[in-house]
C-alpha cells in the first residue's frame, strides 16, 4: 500500500476523485473495485467509504467533475466566431472522449439506467443548449425551434460519440465534420448561418435577397464533485 499522507478533507476528497478518474479511465468499470482505489490512493477503505459510500457514488463524482471542466473549457463568447468555439468545444470533448474512453462507456453504457449519472449527462446537455442558444440572440418565436433543434443535436452528439469509441469505423475528422454537418444542416433554414460563424450571432435569413449563407465547419460534449465536506480534522 502507497504510504498514507495526512490531508484536510477537502484534499482528501479531491485525491480520491482523481485515482478514481485514473482507475475508471484504465479499465472497463466492472473491473474497477473500491479496494483497489484504496489502495491506490494509499489510505483505508473504511476511509474512502466515509467519502463515497459506494463505487456508483465514486463514478457520479468522477463524472460529474468531467463534465464541469468540459463545461468550463467550452464557454462562448458571442462577440467572437461561434461555430469556431462550437469546434473547439467538439475537439476538447473528443479528446476527453479519446482519453477516457472506459469513464464514457461506462456512463452511456454499463450505468445507462442509473438515474443519478444520467442526471448528469442531462444537465451538462442543458448548459450547451442554453449557451448555445443565448449565442443565437433570438427573442421570437424562432428561439424554440432552435431549443428543440439544439438539444436533438446535443443527443446526436453524444450518440455518434459512443457509437464511435465502441467501433472507430471511421475517423476522428469525419466524426467531427458529421456533428458540425448535423447542426449546420438542421438551423441552416432558419438562421443565418454566415452572421453566427462571424460571431454576430444568429439572424433571421432574409426572405427576399438571395441566400448567401456557405456551409461552415465547427464543431463541440463528461464530472463535478458532490456536496464539499466541511469537515477540517485532517485524515
Amino acid at each position: 500500500m502507497t504510504t498514507r499522507r495526512r490531508l484536510d478533507p477537502a484534499e482528501r476528497r479531491s485525491q480520491l476523485l482523481d485515482v478514481g478518474a485514473e482507475l475508471f479511465a484504465a479499465k472497463p468499470y466492472d473491473d474497477v473495485l473500491m479496494e483497489h482505489v484504496a489502495e491506490r490512493a494509499g489510505v483505508s477503505r473504511a476511509l474512502l467509504y466515509r467519502h463515497f459510500p459506494g463505487k456508483r457514488d465514486l463514478f457520479a463524482a468522477v463524472y460529474r467533475q468531467a463534465a464541469d471542466r468540459l463545461l468550463a473549457a467550452s464557454e462562448i463568447d458571442p462577440a467572437a466566431p461561434v461555430l469556431d468555439q462550437l469546434s473547439a468545444g467538439l475537439d476538447a470533448h473528443i479528446d476527453y472522449f479519446v482519453a477516457n474512453r472506459n469513464t464514457v462507456l461506462a456512463a452511456n453504457r454499463v450505468l445507462s439506467g442509473d438515474p443519478v449519472i444520467q442526471a448528469v449527462i442531462t444537465d451538462e446537455l442543458a448548459v450547451l443548449r442554453q449557451r448555445l442558444l443565448d449565442a443565437t440572440g433570438l427573442e421570437d418565436g424562432s428561439r424554440r425551434m432552435v431549443s428543440t433543434a439544439l438539444m436533438s443535436w446535443l443527443v446526436f452528439v453524444r450518440t455518434m460519440c459512443v457509437d464511435w469509441l465502441t467501433h472507430q469505423t471511421f475517423s476522428r475528422t469525419e466524426l467531427r465534420d458529421m456533428c458540425v454537418g448535423a447542426l449546420t444542416g438542421a438551423l441552416g433554414a432558419v438562421v443565418d448561418l454566415e452572421r453566427f460563424g462571424a460571431g454576430a450571432g444568429f439572424a433571421e435569413p432574409s426572405r427576399t435577397a438571395p441566400d448567401s449563407r456557405t456551409a461552415l465547419d465547427s464543431g463541440a460534449g463528461p464530472d463535478s464533485v458532490t456536496a464539499p465536506d466541511s469537515r477540517t480534522t485532517p485524515e
